[in-house]
């Protein structure tokens, strides 16, 4: 169970990373610390993500 909270929260940040990235996309202007900061965002984003998703599907729950 506490793999699924895990992979739950980590996908909860995920989420959060890639949509501060498309804030960050939209809002934005062309110099490269903006650049800099939506490729790091999404990137985090989309791993957290990812591995969140991956720990909630590969996790068996068992009866106690």
């Amino acid at each position: 169970m506490e793999k699924r909270v895990l992979g739950m929260i980590l996908a909860l940040v995920g989420v959060v990373g890639l949509i501060l990235a498309g804030v960050n996309f939209i809002n934005g202007g062309a110099n490269t610390h903006n650049i800099k900061q939506i490729i790091l965002y999404g990137v985090l984003g989309a791993i957290f993500f990812f591995a969140g998703v991956g720990l909630i599907r590969n996790t068996r729950d068992r009866a106690t």
